[in-house]
């Protein structure tokens, strides 16, 4: 229930707890006077008739029906009277005679009746208006807090410059609207986390361009090293050290989104071949990657960083994977799978729910460590509109989907083809 509706409900059944408060406070009041006014009259009545029996005039007494109640009330020549039920009576001691009048009560009872109607309908009708307006300020209300939660929602999706202010939300309210502070607080909180991102993004960034140049000539020097075993470990190491380097730079760019996409309409299954044939290129050992196409159709990408996506997907599986690695290739996507052990339960559940996250490792021993490759193809592929998708393959293995449904405009598919292999 939101909070909307609880407010309209809270409003609803305050207004409709008034007005029956208020009826029957009106309705004893207007009882009490009729009866009081009723009451009064009727002892006057009593008395003029009384002083006509005394003077022997015909009169509208009478001594039949009294009441026991009232009876008891005018022992000892005092007057009484007394409502039973809907007949008002007064009654007298003359001499030893009681006498008395009655009276009917019955249309003092239905002008009650009438004007209980009246306070039912103008208490459901209040209630109804105060439910209304309670609906339309929380409404109000409702609305703001809404926007405070999609903004909340942004900055954490990563769009840092999403602000409440802009849209007048902070500035609305005065100095005593927790909404607003709410807001301003929001803002405040945007704010500080922007600028530390950027902080770190600017250090990260500065300590790979510091890197890059010693890191390059490390690279040249373990080149000139003598033939051997040696000297085939420093290259190594060194060239995955500048592989580092440029997955930091990499990660950088792409947290400042500074470089911008060439869209071009192409085939999802030129662009996984593409992709593959690249992929092989920078392993140094030779691996088969096999592409499957099951249905093939047109998607608005930038080639170069889908590439990018696929080869550090695959790359990833033929590192902490078991060959053989496929890219399946349908009319919305690709998906890369190995024949390893596969994402272990504690790290699927963490990529799913928060995605790759920067030199996250898993347990060594089983080789489920994740670098900076995942998260660089994460955010290549946030900027072209693609999503990343983590699982395991039922047979075992690794299994990550690049989706372009949401990437851009896309074609009707070419047509399903029967599975082939490259």
């Amino acid at each position: 229930m939101g909070i909307r509706t609880r407010i309209g409900l809270v409003i609803a059944a305050t207004a409709a707890l008034v007005a029956a408060v208020l009826g029957l406070v009106v309705h004893s009041r207007m009882a009490a006077a009729q009866l009081e006014t009723a009451r009064t009259a009727l002892d006057a009545r009593l008395v003029a008739e009384v002083e006509r029996y005394q003077e022997g005039q015909d009169t509208e007494l009478t001594t039949q029906g009294v009441p026991g109640p009232l009876r008891e009330a005018v022992r000892g020549h005092v007057r009484a009277t007394y409502l039973d039920g809907p007949v008002l009576w007064a009654a007298a001691q003359v001499g030893d005679q009681l006498v008395a009048l009655r009276l009917d009560y019955g249309p003092q009872n239905a002008e009650l009746v009438r004007l209980d109607r009246i306070l039912a309908v103008s208490g459901v009708v209040v209630a109804a208006v105060a439910s209304l307006l309670g609906l339309l300020a929380a409404d109000g209300l409702s609305r703001r807090i809404r926007r405070m939660a999609v903004i909340a929602e942004r900055v954490a999706g990563g769009e840092l410059s999403a602000r409440v202010a802009p849209a007048g939300l902070s500035g609305r309210g005065s100095a005593g609207d927790e909404v607003a502070t709410l807001g301003a607080a929001l803002d405040r909180m945007a704010d500080v986390l922007q600028a530390r991102l950027e902080a770190e993004r600017r250090v990260t960034a500065d300590i790979a361009h510091e890197l890059r140049t010693p890191v390059t000539g490390l690279v040249t020097a373990a080149e000139l090293l003598p033939p051997g075993r040696p000297a085939e470990m420093v290259r190594d190491r060194a060239a995955l050290l500048r592989r580092l380097v440029e997955d930091v730079l990499e990660v950088a760019r792409l947290d400042a989104a500074v470089e911008t996409s060439a869209m071009e309409r192409r085939p999802v299954s030129v662009l996984a071949r593409r992709a593959v044939s690249a992929a092989q290129a920078t392993l140094r050992q030779a691996h088969a990657v096999e592409v499957v196409v099951l249905a093939d159709a047109e998607v608005e990408a930038d080639p170069r960083r889908v590439e990018r996506i696929l080869a550090n997907l695959i790359a990833n599986a033929v590192h902490h994977g078991t060959p053989p690695v496929s890219a399946t290739v349908d009319a919305t996507g690709i998906t890369v799978t190995d024949h390893g052990p596969g994402f272990p339960d504690e790290m699927l559940s963490a990529l799913r729910a928060h995605g790759p996250r920067r030199f996250s490792t898993g347990e060594a021993a089983r080789g489920t460590g994740v670098g900076l490759g995942l998260t660089i193809a994460a955010g290549q592929a946030r900027l072209i509109g693609a999503t990343l998708t983590f699982g395991n393959a039922p047979d075992g293995g690794a299994q990550v989907r690049l989706s372009f449904e949401g990437a851009g405009g896309r074609s009707s598919p070419q047509g399903a083809a029967r599975p082939r292999a490259q």
